[in-house]
C-alpha cells in the first residue's frame, strides 16, 4: 500500500497510508490530513488512488502544491516524489510489486471536453489477430488491442457528435466543480473512477461505486449532465 510521509524541518510527524481511494489534505478538521497552518488552505489538495496509480491534485490553494521544487496541479505521483504544502514536506512511498513498464510523466494526464469533431456513431469492427501464423486464441486480444484505440464520443448536450481518442494513462471527464471522472489506461483495459462531485457517474444506467469500474465496449458514461459512449476504433 503507497503511503505519505509528513515531515516539518526535518523531523517526521506521522505516516498516512493511502488506503482510501481519496485523501484529502487542508487546514480544516474535515480533512482526511488536517494541517494547522495558516499557509495551508482550508482544503488545499487531494490525492486520489485508483488500483495501483496515484495522483496529486492541487485544489484551488492559495499558496499551491509543490512536487519535487515545482508547481502543480495535477501529477501522476511516483515513488520517492516529496509534496510541500506550506512549510511542511509528504514524500510519497509507492510500496508493492513495481510496474514493468515506466512510470508515466506528468504530461499523461489529459483533461478533456476539449473535444474534436468525430464522424458518425457507426463503429468499425474490430479486425481479427494478423494473420503472420497461425495463433492460439489466447493470443488473438492482444493483436486486436494493438490494431485498436479506445475512444469516447458525446451523444448528448450541444456537442454531441464530437469525438476523442483515449491516449494518455489518465483522462479527466466532466465540469471541475461539478463532477468530475477519470479513465485510467492500463493494461488490462480501461477503468473509470469518481473524482469529485457530490453525484458519481452513471454506466449503462447504473450508478458508478466508490471503486473503479473496467469499461467495456459500447458502455455509454453520464456524468455532469452529459451522456458520452466509450468504444473501441480502428485506426
Amino acid at each position: 500500500m503507497a503511503k505519505l510521509i509528513m515531515s516539518l524541518d526535518g523531523s517526521i510527524i506521522r505516516e498516512i497510508p493511502l488506503d482510501k481511494e481519496r485523501v484529502t489534505i487542508g487546514r480544516k478538521p474535515t480533512n482526511d490530513v488536517q494541517i494547522e497552518n495558516l499557509a495551508v488552505s482550508g482544503e488545499h489538495a487531494r490525492v486520489v488512488t485508483i488500483l495501483n496509480d496515484s495522483f496529486l491534485e492541487d485544489l484551488g490553494s492559495t499558496n499551491g502544491t509543490l512536487v519535487n521544487g515545482a508547481p502543480v496541479k495535477k501529477h501522476i505521483l511516483q515513488s520517492n516524489d516529496l509534496i510541500e504544502i506550506g512549510k511542511y514536506k509528504l514524500k510519497f512511498i509507492a510500496e508493492g510489486p513495481a510496474p514493468q513498464a515506466a512510470a508515466p510523466a506528468a504530461e499523461d494526464m489529459e483533461k478533456t471536453m476539449v473535444l474534436r469533431p468525430g464522424a458518425s456513431m457507426a463503429r468499425p469492427a474490430i479486425p481479427p489477430a494478423a494473420p503472420a501464423a497461425p495463433a492460439a486464441p489466447a493470443a488473438q486480444p492482444a493483436a486486436v488491442a494493438a490494431q485498436t484505440v479506445a475512444a469516447i464520443q458525446v451523444i448528448s448536450g450541444p456537442g454531441a457528435g464530437k469525438e476523442l481518442e483515449i491516449t494518455k494513462n489518465l483522462t479527466t471527464l466532466g465540469k471541475p466543480g461539478v463532477q468530475v471522472a477519470v479513465i485510467t489506461k492500463r493494461p488490462q483495459g480501461y477503468f473509470i473512477a469518481h473524482v469529485e462531485g457530490a453525484k458519481f457517474p452513471i454506466v449503462n444506467g447504473a450508478t458508478l461505486e466508490a471503486q473503479a469500474r473496467q469499461l467495456n465496449d459500447h458502455d455509454v458514461i453520464e456524468i455532469a449532465g452529459v451522456k458520452m459512449e466509450f468504444f473501441y476504433k480502428t485506426r
